[in-house]
């Protein structure tokens, strides 16, 4: 009957998901009478209502608990007030998260070793990109306040997000939030102890600098980053042998002040069409293990974080942030984040099952296919009983508290439009530049 249907379909959800939930950390149960959102279910309410593609966020909560409740029939019911459980979720997350991060980050590991050696690694690299993006809030003086509006004009309250992603898989690897103002170097050097030996980091002109380059070398990783004229080289500086024409050195005159080594790197310049050209900063000298040409094929996989983006904003509906509240928007992205992350893993996960490849993920038609799960895991006669048409109506009214303000928006956020980075600019180093690297030599050495 339809009853066992649903149920079929619910237990398959519930399945589905607790697969690359942690085993331990996430109980089902609470000894506290008055909790009525435990800690599995609250997880797996939020990412339900990331997937809903329903346009009011209360109807995502609906939509979301019924198919909860429908997951767990005999466990005690969670609330229905999308208040508490947003409330619930702002203190939840803080100690959720340090706990489901990692362990996502594992399958991703996991599944991609489980299709082939090539899926994990693209050639002798362990390869991640890296970049940011601006996420538009509601236009609320808190929201406004509590995130900023990054200095532009006609520009909303915003926060920043910056998302590394595995590119074999396409699947993210890890992410940091913050407010308008944020800096993407200082989320990425947040990221760095997460990655794996034999990493190469994959970024574009916004993530150069020295204190950049020398926490990655330091770590023993290595990376790949488009510069542009907004980096000064040097030339023939003698710190390392120079047999071949593109060895150049990133030493800015702080760096020398502190009496910090230059960091020696290697410059490749792609041709393009029309003239242009794209130039790469990498701190892998032996162009044996890394080619000129396998160096252009592996920065052009970083488009895939451009992909993230967009089925985040576009395909999943939240380029724009519902919650009016700070805390609120603030866990909001989070489990967008997470949304994205899991539903990748199911996803590639089945994939690869069937012998197929990472890239043939769609995430379009894995939406689809969730939504339809969690429209069917729910029978009728558990679904919250609508109002007739009467009621309805007669409840679509306007508010009736008293507004102090103009529901005309502030502003108007305007889309950016950024200029190619350019050509870095290089120049010889000077005689007493050479000189004081030599007196640097030892130290580094004995270092």
């Amino acid at each position: 009957d339809a009853s066992s249907v649903a149920s079929s379909y619910s237990i398959d959800l519930r399945q589905a998901i607790s697969e690359f939930l942690p085993r331990s950390g996430l109980p089902l149960f609470s000894g506290n009478s008055k909790i009525r959102w435990v800690p599995r279910m609250l997880v797996v309410a939020a990412i339900l209502m990331i997937w809903d593609g329903a346009e009011m966020i209360t109807d995502r909560f609906e939509s979301a608990r019924d198919a909860v409740r429908a997951m767990w029939p005999t466990r005690r019911q969670p609330g229905c007030s999308y208040g508490g459980f947003m409330k619930a979720l702002v203190r939840a997350s803080p100690r959720i998260l340090p706990v489901l991060v990692p362990e996502l980050r594992r399958h991703v590991q996991r599944q991609a070793q489980r299709a082939s050696a090539d899926c994990w690694r693209i050639g002798r690299w362990v390869v991640f990109g890296v970049d940011g993006s601006r996420i538009e809030c509601p236009m609320t003086a808190a929201n406004e306040n509590a995130f900023g509006t990054a200095g532009k004009n006609k520009t909303g309250p915003q926060q920043f997000l910056t998302t590394m992603f595995h590119v074999a898989t396409g699947l993210i690897w890890d992410y940091r939030r913050g407010d308008a103002r944020s800096s993407e170097r200082s989320h990425l050097l947040e990221m760095l102890d997460t990655l794996p030996a034999q990493a190469l980091l994959v970024a574009d002109a916004g993530f150069t600098g020295y204190e950049v380059f020398r926490r990655i070398i330091a770590g023993n990783r290595s990376f790949l980053i488009r510069v542009g004229a907004n980096v000064s080289l040097l030339t023939r500086l003698g710190w390392v042998c120079e047999r071949s024409g593109n060895v150049v050195y990133l030493w800015p005159d702080k760096a020398q002040k502190k009496q910090m080594p230059p960091l020696a790197l290697r410059l490749i310049t792609i041709p393009g069409k029309g003239g242009k050209r794209m130039h790469l900063l990498t701190n892998v000298m032996d162009a044996d293990l890394l080619s000129d040409q396998q160096a252009e094929a592996i920065y052009r996989k970083r488009w895939g974080i451009e992909l993230v983006y967009r089925s985040m904003k576009q395909t999943m509906g939240h380029r724009r942030m519902r919650c009016d509240a700070p805390a609120n928007a603030a866990v909001e992205l989070d489990w967008a984040v997470i949304g994205l992350w899991m539903l990748g893993l199911l996803s590639v996960s089945r994939i690869i099952e069937s012998g197929g490849s990472p890239y043939e993920w769609s995430v379009a038609s894995s939406l689809r296919a969730v939504r339809r799960t969690i429209r069917a895991a729910v029978p009728r006669s558990s679904r919250r009983p609508a109002p007739s048409l009467g009621e309805a109506l007669v409840a679509a009214r306007r508010d009736g508290y008293t507004r102090h303000g103009s529901k005309k928006s502030r502003h108007w956020p305007h889309k950016k439009r950024e200029k190619p980075p350019g050509t870095p600019r290089a120049r010889n180093a000077t005689e007493l530049e050479i000189q004081f690297a030599a007196t640097l030599r030892p130290r580094e050495q004995a270092a």
